[in-house]
């Protein structure tokens, strides 16, 4: 019986996700592989995003797949922790806006 829900051994057999719909996993498939190709930003500040956005989501198969994808492209760990610290300071600010909404509520049942 497995400690978690997360289970390891399920990333590298993502692609067997086609099973379900082999033309769609297909089409998934070449996009996200063209989306991380170099282009107006390079491959490793893709994978640099993308491990940011990996914690943002909490996906603990993204934060392995673009941890080992960030040190192969040759981002060290000062930038990866940076790239993390960025994603936090969204989160948080995105969680500390919404409290303007609980103002205005409070306002409203106070007045």
């Amino acid at each position: 019986m497995s400690d978690s829900y997360y289970k390891p051994d399920h990333l590298p057999r993502f692609g067997e996700i086609e099973e379900g719909s082999p033309e769609l996993a297909k089409k998934f498939f070449e996009y996200y592989g063209s989306v991380f190709e170099d282009g107006a930003l390079t491959a490793r500040e893709k994978a640099l995003i993308a491990l940011a956005v990996s914690h943002t989501v909490q996906c603990p198969y993204c934060i392995d797949a673009y941890t080992d994808d960030c040190l192969e492209k040759g981002a060290d760990l000062e930038q990866m922790t940076e790239a993390v610290h960025v994603a936090t300071a969204i989160r948080g600010g995105a969680s500390l806006v919404h409290g303007v909404q609980m103002l205005d509520q409070v306002k409203e049942k106070m007045m």
